[in-house]
């Protein structure tokens, strides 16, 4: 596989830091050439950090990262509201970039972006990870096998807005239509868990807020529902629930039909290399239903947990794109889905049933 070469603007972040731990467990697939960070200090600190495995060299401004490298494409990772400012800024110099979710800070500045860009014949790829995750690669394999027959409802609880539009969008065999949403907000006490700093100090109980949207896309049902910080949590669950007229996918229970009267019970069943006598390392191999292989870990036996497997994924894939290969999601599915999410969020704190309406990406993405 051909090497690629990548420089990090936006390199101290928590997000960044994904990227950079994944091109030190694939070396022969990445070399990280520079990172951008305008703090002094967090400069000086990246750079210590990663000087042995990656020989990393930072940088104050992107100026002078381009100077000194000549990267294959960007990694973008800078707060939301820089972000279109960055992407017009590549755009115009003719880099390839792969940037965040989301690509704007709201409906006005995604809409100013692609009008902003569209004099350029720009390369911009969206670092949306979840669809690459195993379980979820495994379940839209399932769904793309036809086991449950056409999807008419998809219900995500496994992230916020944007990351859950994405799925329900790909659950649902949904593109650019448009729908009818109603939201509700629900508190509940809940003890605290761990948050981006780390696992809890002490017993803390907390307001956590739970949002509740309901999409009619016309005889498709997207349902979301997530609970504040669900997914960092030990002591709630995420979920998703698909269903078709010939089964349903509740996270790993798979029921379906082998003939109109012969119902079938199966399950999705993650297999890991190194537990008790295995030898080989401890690995994800895949994600088996039956005896069927629904999804194998295309980076084993590299030590990855299931995050890490989905942006090593979206990363190969971007070097792909940037070779001449196909888009995997591209601007105009990242502006649909942060669409659909604010759109939730404004269905919620208003109450009230509000319909979408076509963008202008949709046409000509």
């Amino acid at each position: 596989m051909m090497k690629s070469a990548f420089s990090v603007v936006g390199g101290a972040g928590f997000r960044a830091q994904y990227f950079l731990r994944v091109a030190a467990a694939l070396p022969d697939e990445f070399t990280v050439s520079g990172a951008v960070v305008r703090d002094e200090r967090r400069r000086a600190e990246l750079g210590g950090k990663w000087a042995g495995e990656l020989a990393l060299r930072t940088y104050a401004t992107v100026d002078e990262l381009l100077r000194s490298e000549n990267p294959d494409f960007v990694i973008l990772s800078v707060p939301r509201e820089e972000t279109p400012g960055y992407l017009v800024r590549f755009a115009e110099l003719g880099i390839p970039v792969l940037t965040e979710t989301p690509p704007a800070l709201d409906l006005q500045e995604l809409l100013r972006l692609h009008e902003r860009l569209a004099p350029f014949h720009y390369r911009i790829q969206v670092a949306e990870q979840y669809q690459f995750h195993p379980h979820q690669a495994a379940r839209l394999s399932l769904l793309h096998s036809g086991r449950i027959g056409t999807v008419s409802e998809a219900t995500v609880s496994f992230s916020h807005l944007y990351h859950a539009a994405s799925l329900m969008r790909l659950f649902l065999g949904i593109g650019f239509e448009n729908a009818e949403i109603s939201g509700m907000r629900f508190e509940a006490q809940l003890v605290a868990g761990p948050d981006r700093s780390g696992p809890p100090s002490s017993e803390r109980v907390i307001a956590a807020p739970r949002d509740l949207a309901w999409l009619n896309f016309g005889g498709k049902l997207g349902i979301y529902d997530f609970q504040q910080n669900q997914h960092r949590s030990w002591i709630r669950s995420c979920h998703v629930l698909i269903r078709g007229e010939r089964g349903e996918v509740h996270d790993d229970n798979v029921l379906s039909l082998a003939d109109f009267a012969t119902p079938l019970r199966t399950e999705l069943r993650r297999v890991n290399r190194g537990e008790q006598e295995n030898p080989e390392g401890y690995f994800l191999q895949g994600i088996l239903c039956g005896e069927n292989w629904l999804y194998r870990n295309p980076f084993a036996p590299a030590r990855l947990y299931d995050d890490e497997v989905a942006i090593a994924t979206v990363m190969r894939k971007m070097a792909e794109y940037v070779r001449g290969g196909s888009q995997f999601y591209g601007l105009a599915e990242a502006s649909q889905d942060t669409y659909i999410g604010l759109m939730i969020e404004s269905a919620i704190r208003g109450g009230e049933p509000l319909s979408m309406t076509t963008q202008p990406w949709a046409t000509y993405r």
